[in-house]
């Protein structure tokens, strides 16, 4: 199910995903189980994501969105990659490859931005495509074309969404 078109409305700020050269991007949730149509979100309804969180041991719990102006879905992704590919200035890393926690543990992290930024690369499904240096992006909306979920919604205006939230934080 697409990311809503009207994102971050009726989302509050959680947090931040802090870049240890003073970027960062938000948190947004809560996070979902079931999308707005009353399937089951793609990350709890995949079986082999579902599995790689039981392999974990790992409780496998609503996580939110990860962005503002690129924001990532991460109830729909199902850590294919996509967007990590496609990307040319390399806004998105698989966050598990820099800090192998917990996709809920990553709130008020400070991560370096030495995560991977190759496809195959992810740790497992339950990895997450991050969008890291967001502040990086473009806007050519590749990351948005190819993801198989329709997890990315990429949109400059919501800059103003991104610093009203941050004073809150």
């Amino acid at each position: 199910m697409p990311i809503a078109e009207n994102f971050p409305e009726g989302l509050k700020p959680l947090g931040k995903i802090n870049l240890d050269d003073g970027h960062f991007h938000i948190m947004w949730g809560p996070g979902k189980t079931t999308n707005v149509d009353g399937s089951q979100a793609e990350m709890f309804a995949d079986p082999d994501v579902v599995a790689a969180y039981a392999a974990r041991g790992e409780e496998h719990v609503p996580l939110g969105v990860s962005g503002t102006m690129v924001a990532v879905d991460w109830d729909s992704c199902v850590a294919d990659g996509a967007c990590i590919e496609a990307c040319p200035v390399q806004v998105f890393q698989w966050y598990r490859t820099e800090k192998d926690i917990p996709a809920k543990d990553v709130i008020g992290q400070t991560f370096k931005g030495t995560g991977s930024d190759v496809k195959d690369e992810r740790k497992d499904l339950t990895d997450k495509a991050d969008p890291i240096r967001e502040h990086d992006c473009i806007w050519c909306m590749a990351c948005v074309s190819v993801c198989p979920p329709a997890a990315i919604k990429v949109d400059q205006s919501n800059v103003e969404k991104h610093e009203r939230a941050a004073k809150t934080l």
